[in-house]
């Protein structure tokens, strides 16, 4: 995982010690500082999307941008990611289709269809308009 991480702070030019220690701070802000010496195709997609992030994290941004970030996911490590989001001290912008966690990180919320905004409000109040879900093909139980 270390090289993994580190990619993006060696190549900002940092000097070694600067580059383990934003790798330390990475890692253990997604909770895989335990992972660092391990090999990163030993590990579940959810462990795998945390080193990923972990990897940006290393390069200290101030918006974090993420397209579908609990596909693929178990309920286990959903949960588990969406509490990792909601840690971050970071601007989050993400695309996705998982409709029960926008409530749960994102205030605000932008419905696109077909390239083109169709929607741009409070989360509560658009996710309670099931025409406008329907409409564009979204679902919200």
């Amino acid at each position: 995982m270390f090289e993994d991480v580190a990619f993006g702070p060696l190549h900002m030019g940092l000097p070694e010690q600067e580059v383990r220690r934003r790798v330390d701070v990475a890692l253990d802000a997604v909770g895989m500082l335990s992972y660092r010496e391990r090999i990163s195709h030993h590990l579940s997609t959810g462990e795998k999307k945390r080193i990923a992030i972990a990897t940006v994290l290393s390069m200290q941004p101030q918006l974090l941008v993420l397209d579908e970030p609990t596909a693929g996911l178990d309920p286990r490590a959903r949960r588990s990611l969406i509490e990792l989001l909601k840690a971050l001290d970071l601007t989050l912008i993400v695309s996705t289709h998982d409709m029960p966690m926008i409530p749960e990180l994102f205030p605000r919320m932008v419905v696109m269809d077909g390239g083109c905004v169709v929607a741009d409000g409070p989360s509560v109040q658009l996710l309670e308009d099931q025409a406008l879900l329907a409409k564009h093909g979204l679902e919200y139980p």
